[in-house]
């Protein structure tokens, strides 16, 4: 089974670092009834950083989702298992490189297409393509609370599902300064389901009309000493000004 968290449906968005919020100490102003406004044109401004950062791990590789990944995620996106598991709809490729326009273009959500670092840093040159695994999104889904995101990841690559890629890259988004998130899973995908209940989410509802669960993850302040520890390899890159090449 896939490992495919959350449902393509409500639209990509990704990424983990444009500098840690948690660390400046900036949220601390989240709960104040005035602030949610400030915190929102934050974070719209933040999901735009992606555009220009990669992350680098130490089992994946974060890049934006640009037009030269399109083709091969409109291929993944012809498999019916990765439709129902994503909750998905299949698209021309017209209609892909339409949505890559507006994942890059929506303020409230961040994407990032998921690379194989040990095969991206072993080949010098190799192409971002032939390297890409999955993806991984963060967006905003409640206009009521800003403090609130969901997240989803998808590790296309067969052969890619089940050596720790998938949890390197949802660790890396959840750095990024939410104080709650969301994942939205299919009931009978066991493989997602354990995966985010081994990063502390929990089951907070199910739908027997949609076949999904929902599980939520509240980062108190232990919360986020240990996503710091899981996290503190990551290394952030501007994307592609020569110094984020493979070595």
């Amino acid at each position: 089974m896939a490992e495919v968290g959350g449902a393509r449906c409500h639209a990509h968005a990704g990424g983990a670092a444009a500098g840690r919020a948690w660390d400046s100490g900036w949220l601390e102003e989240v709960d104040h009834p005035f602030c949610s406004g400030r915190l929102r044109r934050w974070w719209a401004a933040t999901m735009r950083l992606n555009q220009n950062t990669m992350l680098l791990g130490k089992k994946v590789v974060l890049v934006p989702y640009t037009s030269e990944h399109v083709p091969r995620y409109h291929e993944w996106m012809k498999s019916e298992e990765l439709q129902r598991l994503t909750a998905s709809e299949p698209l021309t490729l017209e209609q892909e490189y339409a949505m890559q326009r507006s994942w890059r273009e929506d303020a409230d959500k961040c994407t990032f297409i998921v690379l194989d670092a040990e095969k991206w840093q072993a080949q010098p040159g190799a192409t971002e393509e032939s390297c890409m695994v999955g993806d991984v999104n963060l967006f905003l889904t409640d206009l009521e609370d800003p403090t609130l995101g969901e997240i989803e990841v998808m590790i296309a690559e067969p052969s890619c599902r089940g050596k720790g890629l998938g949890t390197e890259a949802v660790l890396a988004m959840l750095s990024y300064g939410l104080t709650k998130f969301e994942a939205k899973i299919g009931q009978e995908n066991e493989p997602s389901i354990r995966m985010f209940q081994k990063l502390h989410f929990e089951q907070v509802a199910a739908s027997s009309v949609f076949q999904e669960v929902t599980l939520r993850l509240t980062v108190s302040e232990s919360e986020h000493q240990w996503l710091l520890e899981q996290t503190s390899h990551v290394e952030e890159k501007p994307y592609r000004d020569g110094s984020a090449e493979p070595c």
